[in-house]
């Protein structure tokens, strides 16, 4: 292996600081009328693939989601253990993994335009989410994927708010510090 454009340890402690904000973003929960509240990881999710790309940003969110599985409250509402993988977000907590590579992989490498960034974190952050979560939150609950993903339209204003902030602070932050965005290749010689 050739030496990588950037240190091991420095996409470790990325991939770490990223865990902590998508934890520390379950925090901010927002009631909506009806009771279906709106959480901040997802937004951490999104920041997470537009910044660490479609290669380091999944270890960020494996990295929450082993948290969980061994029982620390790493999730929404303080949630945690293996339970949360066989209830109904079950499928939303596997979508973030394909979230995190598509939004990676729609933004690219170099910098960011508006137009980009945004779609990323709609295809990826929403769309792909989506793709997994309300087929899994169906069949768990037993209700029909249609009525799952009428019900699921609930979240729809509150995940493009946060797509449109991490699209934002990706632009601003690829202006003010592109170093952020570093990426690490590692190559077999």
């Amino acid at each position: 292996m050739s030496a990588s454009p950037r240190p091991l340890g420095a996409d470790a402690a990325r991939v770490a600081v990223f865990a902590a904000l998508i934890i520390a973003l379950g925090l901010v929960i927002v009631p909506l009328p009806g009771g279906v509240p709106i959480t901040g990881q997802t937004l951490g999710v999104m920041l997470a693939g537009l910044i660490l790309g479609p290669r380091v940003a999944p270890l960020s969110v494996l990295t929450v989601l082993a948290l969980a599985a061994v029982g620390l409250p790493v999730l929404a509402g303080g949630r945690g253990g293996l339970g949360v993988f066989l209830g109904p977000s079950a499928g939303y907590l596997a979508g973030w993994l394909l979230g995190v590579v598509v939004i990676g992989l729609i933004a690219g490498q170099g910098r960011r335009t508006w137009v980009r960034t945004g779609l990323a974190a709609v295809v990826g952050g929403i769309g792909a989410v989506y793709l997994i979560g309300i087929p899994v939150q169906a069949l768990l609950t037993g209700v029909p994927l249609g009525p799952t993903a009428l019900s699921a339209l609930a979240f729809l204003p509150g995940d493009l708010i946060k797509a449109a902030a991490a699209t934002v602070l990706c632009v601003a932050l690829q202006r003010a510090y592109p170093r952020a965005f570093g990426r690490t290749a590692l190559r077999v010689a």
